[in-house]
């Protein structure tokens, strides 16, 4: 029986209060769902297209129906090209191969039954004392993200540490540093003890960074998709952010995360602002990433049922029935 479509449903998951970037501030996700089908299996992945990327929730829902004649996963690598409508395909293959096959992602992906990871907790772009306050309420949250990106961020920096000695963090500009900025702004990274930076610079005007010292070590994020793009970036970046969304899903970016690390990047695995469908296939990326930033659950009012357990910042493995376990019998 062949694999079909059986529904493409657009989602919106409300923001508990705000989430605010150096790019602008959302109050909600969006994501699409799609749900595949082949006899009494079923499969389903999730996506966030992505403005930044060009893509919009009408481009990605074309997309994935322009793909049903391509619905394996070698296939679908060629039908279409990275991003969200691909991610959201890919990944409910890899639920519905679970499906048919009677077991999981992890062990279709040959890998050992998933352990817990450590998430960072994100604190949103907002004043430096904002920031401050917001960091000595989550006392249980061993590791912070900073989202930087605007004036005041040395000070953000410092007031966030001064509140949280004990924490480690890492640090998020979303291409809202210039070149000017960097050097002082790394070593106040440096000073606060800031284990990692994202992005300081727009993807594509980052070329300073090959010449300069690094008193932290600097990540991509939007300057890196797939696997493609990491031999040009070795001389730029110490680590890159692998994102499903980004790579065009799980297939793709199990290749990634095994290029990068052959070319000697240190890796974080990230998500895109959705649900803990969206980060359930990630948990296999991230069972050998240096940093995992898979908190979006935690930022929503809601979260699906079931979903993801977060304790302390440690994600559980997928409960039965989210993605990428075998249907009970």
């Amino acid at each position: 029986m062949a694999v079909c479509i059986e529904a493409i449903d657009v989602e919106r998951w409300p923001v508990a209060g705000e989430f605010a970037i150096s790019r602008g501030t959302r109050r909600e996700a969006e994501v699409v769902v799609v749900h595949l089908s082949e006899g009494r299996h079923r499969g389903r992945g999730e996506c966030v297209p992505y403005a930044r990327y060009g893509e919009t929730i009408a481009s990605a829902v074309a997309a994935i129906r322009a793909a049903q004649g391509a619905l394996d996963r070698a296939r679908l690598q060629q039908a279409l090209s990275a991003g969200a409508a691909r991610n959201a395909l890919d990944c409910a293959l890899w639920d519905l191969d679970a499906s048919r096959c009677g077991t999981s992602a992890a062990e279709l992906a040959g890998m050992p039954a998933l352990r817990p990871v450590l998430t960072c907790y994100t604190l949103s772009l907002a004043a430096p004392q904002v920031m401050a306050d917001r960091a000595a309420a989550l006392p249980h949250q061993p590791l912070l993200k900073l989202k930087l990106g605007a004036p005041q961020d040395a000070e953000r920096m410092r007031a966030v540490r001064a509140r949280r000695p004990d924490a480690r963090l890492i640090a998020d500009a979303n291409e809202g540093w210039t070149p000017d900025m960097m050097g002082a702004l790394l070593e106040v990274a440096a000073e606060c003890g800031i284990e990692l930076v994202e992005q300081p610079l727009p993807a594509g005007h980052d070329g300073m960074l090959a010449s300069m010292e690094r008193p932290v070590p600097v990540c991509a994020d939007e300057a890196v998709h797939t696997s493609a793009d990491l031999p040009a970036l070795r001389d730029r970046y110490d680590a890159v952010n692998i994102k499903l969304d980004k790579a065009g899903g799980l297939t793709e970016a199990l290749t990634m995360a095994a290029e990068a690390r052959r070319l000697g990047f240190r890796i974080m695995v990230g998500s895109m602002l959705a649900t803990s469908l969206s980060m359930a296939p990630a948990l296999l990326l991230a069972q050998d990433a240096d940093w995992v930033d898979l908190d979006s659950p935690l930022l929503l009012a809601r979260d699906r049922i079931p979903g993801l357990s977060v304790v302390q910042g440690w994600i559980a493995p997928p409960p039965p029935g989210l993605w990428g376990s075998p249907e009970p019998s």
